[in-house]
């Protein structure tokens, strides 16, 4: 079985417990029908992933190759769900307990990445940094996937306290402190990789995590503001 494989699985599984066992709502969503709001979830989920991924390895690579992205998954779920929520007239945060799970899976799928060498494509520019990293091809690189799981890894334990601590600022932010984390330290990343630019020196990727970034700011502001309330 091949590493990344492996380490997906692993991230699925551990996250997957997590969600089940551990960081469960003290009370239950408030959305009219949880299968719809779990399957339109799993449905943007998917198609962000594989579209935004494609593309970005398209623009790079001027090749068609089926590829995946967490990032443009994040993209896809958040997108469906909040068309879904708006249709429905549900409003407030629905993804916080989520979050934790989230954090940990793309910290240890990052690892997958790393571990799965040059034809992964998730590698850094080169670099003459003492932690450089030959991922197969003779040149130094930054190691960019160890930059996010690290930055993941230490999210998860800022959400864990925060769940055990104050559940209620937990439901109310976490899940647009997450993405807003996650957009700002991708945004940084992206500098350090190979992907084609399209625009202002930012490449794909870039453009996604800033329409994030928008995003959580705008939810953490009406949040803030009280015009939200949590939905779970």
């Amino acid at each position: 079985m091949p590493i990344h494989i492996l380490f997906d699985l692993l991230s699925y599984a551990i996250a997957g417990w997590l969600s089940w066992r551990v960081f469960k709502p003290s009370h239950k969503i408030t959305v009219p029908n949880r299968l719809d709001y779990y399957m339109i979830t799993i449905i943007g989920f998917v198609i962000g992933s594989i579209t935004l991924g494609t593309l970005n390895t398209y623009l790079s690579l001027h090749e068609l190759i089926l590829s995946k992205s967490i990032l443009g998954a994040l993209f896809g779920a958040i997108v469906a769900i909040e068309i879904y929520k708006h249709s429905i007239g549900v409003s407030g945060s629905t993804g916080a307990y989520f979050v934790p799970s989230l954090a940990i899976g793309i910290a240890i799928g990052r690892i997958g990445c790393f571990l799965s060498g040059i034809e992964d494509y998730t590698y850094g520019t080169q670099t003459t940094l003492p932690w450089g990293h030959d991922f197969g091809d003779g040149v130094m690189r930054h190691p960019v996937q160890l930059y996010e799981s690290g930055v993941m890894f230490l999210f998860f334990i800022y959400s864990t306290l925060v769940f055990r601590y104050d559940e209620e600022r937990f439901r109310k932010y976490i899940f647009y402190i997450f993405i807003l984390v996650y957009s700002l330290q991708r945004f940084a990343w992206e500098f350090l990789k190979p992907y084609e630019t399209i625009l202002w020196g930012l490449n794909l990727f870039q453009f996604v995590c800033l329409a994030l970034i928008g995003y959580a700011l705008l939810y953490i502001r009406r949040s803030l503001h009280g015009t939200l309330q949590p939905s779970v």
